[in-house]
């Protein structure tokens, strides 16, 4: 039984979470979400909202933070070999509202079919909220070119849409 070694990333300005399944091998050694250099995730991200793509977990942070985007995982523990989606069994849930009672969440996206299946068994019940499932980031869904991927998760910068608009407000210089 592997737990999810790091908390959630978000603050009181996010209005969208972004939930994947659990973190790959390379993130549970980073500490930190998407640490797989081939997943597409930090490109997508910066693409949607037109930002650089962050090198390090201190600008990834500053992204999704700045953009008003939550993000964690929808499984707490789970048996899983490396990081095969498919192997994974006996799955506890992690708890979402420590995030949701903390910030004002407009819209649950999902990364992938994963995280999907996940949600629908274990979370939505309890929170009784759908999520919307945006394709994988992940490079094992080698059919989305990330042109496409980055047309699909423009919904998220949609969903985001006033927490830009304050922060952009509040940045020196763009008043």
């Amino acid at each position: 039984m592997i737990r999810h070694p790091f908390p959630p990333l978000c603050d009181e300005n996010s209005k969208v979470l972004v939930l994947g399944s659990f973190p790959s091998v390379k993130s549970r050694e980073q500490q930190f979400f998407y640490g797989h250099p081939q997943n597409r995730f930090w490109k997508v991200i910066a693409a949607v909202f037109e930002r650089p793509v962050p090198a390090t977990i201190e600008e990834k942070r500053a992204l999704l933070l700045g953009c008003g985007i939550a993000v964690w995982d929808v499984i707490a523990s789970c048996d899983i070999t490396g990081s095969s989606d498919s192997s994974i069994k006996n799955v506890t849930a992690n708890d979402l509202r420590q995030i949701l009672d903390r910030a004002d969440i407009r819209q649950i996206f999902v990364n992938g079919k994963t995280a999907e299946k996940y949600y629908n068994k274990y979370i939505r019940p309890v929170l009784g909220r759908d999520a919307v499932c945006l394709p994988s980031t992940s490079p094992a869904n080698a059919a989305w070119s990330p042109e496409r991927l980055t047309e699909a998760w423009m919904q998220v910068r949609l969903a985001a849409g006033e927490a830009i608009e304050n922060a952009s407000a509040g940045s020196p210089g763009r008043r």
